[in-house]
Formats: structure tokens, sequence, C-alpha cells
């Protein structure tokens, strides 16, 4: 099963995802320093009755950006307007966003990464003196009109902070970096989402489903819901770490984590490519895969749990991934079975 459909979620576990968030950092597990730095950042602005500094989020998808974008604009008592990269086509979808805010609001982009670069430069003097500079009229008729907004901060989120522009980037007074999770920290986040959706789970069950989920909470609130759905049709309800095993094993997520995907990747680069390197166009024709998803869902657990290396020249897969597949490495690059 590709992680795509391990984060992906219907319609009622969208709405249930929602319901289990935190509402404030002191429900927020993981990400200690992160959540320091913002309590402070938070505190210091109230203080000053200013709104927050312009934040950026980075980091992999599913470890909680939009769930800190949330708290912040509830613990500064402002209104969350959400949009993503993508959706704001030209310059009066932003400009309508900007115009309907109130004082104090809270704008959060996701995808903030892939917004058009003529878009980023109306954002500048908006972030900057909370003015909106727009056209009016066209060819000889056309003229700048300048617009006072009110203060607003806006929150972005990029699973690819490299790809923003150097003016977009420094524009933000607050810049922080979300690491993965550990599997401590995932099986409290599994007993929490548990009681709240009453479901009885053992910690040795929580702890299965932790070490499974790749680091990160979007994926362990899913398959908690899909291990919740094994316990009440092939057993009693009650997760342990037996029914645990037992589901997972049917999500076909091994004890590393890792799923069809993974190993299709990983098999691809040695098999295919010789064990590399390769370059990510090529690895995701092999693959069937689009190379973003590859580059932002895939690559990045498989890169932090020593699988694959990215070098100048491509991909490569390091001894343990030949030990995973049950291979060994030959001085060719080659794999043999054992």
């Amino acid at each position: 099963m590709a992680e795509r459909a391990l984060t992906s979620l219907n319609k009622a576990d969208a709405t249930l995802e929602v319901a289990l968030r935190p509402a404030a950092f002191a429900d927020f597990t993981g990400q200690a320093k992160v959540k320091e730095r913002l309590e402070i950042a938070v505190e210091a602005a109230l203080r000053r009755k200013e709104p927050l500094d312009h934040i950026l989020l980075s980091g992999p998808p599913g470890l909680g950006k939009t769930t800190i974008a949330n708290i912040l604009a509830g613990a500064m008592g402002g209104t969350l307007r959400t949009t993503s990269g993508p959706t704001i086509e030209k310059a009066a979808d932003l400009a309508g966003l900007l115009t309907n805010l109130s004082e104090g609001d809270v704008l959060f982009i996701d995808e903030i990464h892939r917004l058009q670069k003529t878009i980023e430069e109306y954002l500048y003097p908006a972030m900057e003196d909370f003015k909106l500079d727009i056209i009016i009229d066209q060819g000889p008729n056309a003229r700048s009109v300048r617009l006072s907004l009110p203060r607003f901060t806006l929150i972005g989120a990029t699973t690819r902070s490299g790809l923003l522009s150097a003016p977009l980037l420094t524009r933000f007074g607050i810049r922080e970096r979300l690491d993965y999770y550990t599997a401590e920290q995932l099986q409290g986040i599994v007993q929490r989402c548990a009681g709240l959706m009453r479901v009885d789970t053992e910690p040795q069950g929580a702890m299965e489903i932790a070490r499974r989920s790749r680091g990160t909470p979007r994926i362990a609130g899913n398959l908690l819901r899909r291990v919740r759905d094994y316990a009440q049709v092939r057993a009693d309800g009650r997760i342990t770490e037996e029914i645990a095993n037992k589901a997972l094993e049917i999500l076909e997520i091994d004890k590393d984590g890792l799923d069809e995907m993974d190993t299709r990747i990983l098999e691809s680069v040695i098999v295919k490519f010789a064990g590399g390197p390769v370059g990510v166009s090529s690895l995701a024709v092999a693959v069937g895969e689009e190379p973003d998803t590859i580059e932002e869902v895939y690559e990045p657990y498989l890169i932090l749990e020593g699988y694959i290396q990215r070098t100048p020249q491509g991909r490569i897969c390091t001894e343990k991934a030949y030990r995973k597949l049950g291979l060994t490495m030959a001085r060719t690059g080659q794999g043999r079975l054992l």
C-alpha cells in the first residue's frame, strides 16, 4: 500500500482528524523547542498588543504545520483563514483574501512554495507594511492604487523551503522546521486520539502503531483508524499488540514502517538501476509515481532511515536497503540473492 493511501482521508476521517487536533500547545506532543519558541513569540506579541510576526513552517508532510497554525490563531484570538499556493492563480485571488481579513487574523498558505512568483510580489508590501498595491484598468488608463490592510499574520507551510525565493523567505520573521517524531511521542499521540475516539487501546498496541507510522502523526492517526476498524470487525474492539500486528499486516505495513511503494522504490534502484545512482525522473517512471511525490513523501523517510543516499549523480541504495530485501552488495553495485 502506497503511503499516499495512508495519508489520504475520506470525508468522515477528515472530519474526525480535525476533531482530534490539539487546540492548544498544552495538548500538542513533540516539537518541544519549536513549541517553546512559538509560545514565547505569542506571549510577547500579546503583551505588546501586536500581531505575531510572519511565520514559515517547513518540514515533511503530516508533522503538524496546519495544527500549529490553528493553535497560533486561537492563542492570538484571531480567525484562521486557510488557502494553498496552487489555488491562488492570479493577483485578484490574493487581493480578495487579504482585503477580507480582520485585525489580528491569521492567513495560512499551505504549499506556499507553489505560489507563482508574480503573486509573491504582491505579498511583499502586504507583509512588510500591511499595504496592497493593485492595478486598476488596462492599457493607457492603468493606474496603481495602494490599499491599507488590517494588521495580520501570514503563516506559510512548505515541504520544500528551498524552492522559496530569497525575497519571500527573508520576510518571514520566524522560521521553524518540524522534525520527525519519536516512537514514544507517537505512542502518546495514538493513546490520546484513541481515548478521544473511545477505543480501548493497550500501550503495546499503541506502540506497535507508533513504530510503523514513519515518525508522522498524520500517518499514526490514519493507521489507528484502520486498526480500530479491524479490531471492531475481527476482534472484540480492543487494540492489543496482537490485533495491531494483524491489522498492519493486512495493510502491508512492515515492522519498519515501509509499505509496498517503499519496497518498490528500493527494488527498482537495486535491480533496475544496479543500485544507483539514478535520477528521480527515471525512478518515477520505473515505479509509476510522480517525481514530486517520491521527493516529498517517500524519500525523506527512506533517507532518514538510511536506506537511500542522495548524491549529485542521483539516488543510491545503501547496504541496509540490500539487507532489507534479502540481497547483498557486490563490488559492481549489483545485488544477488543470499
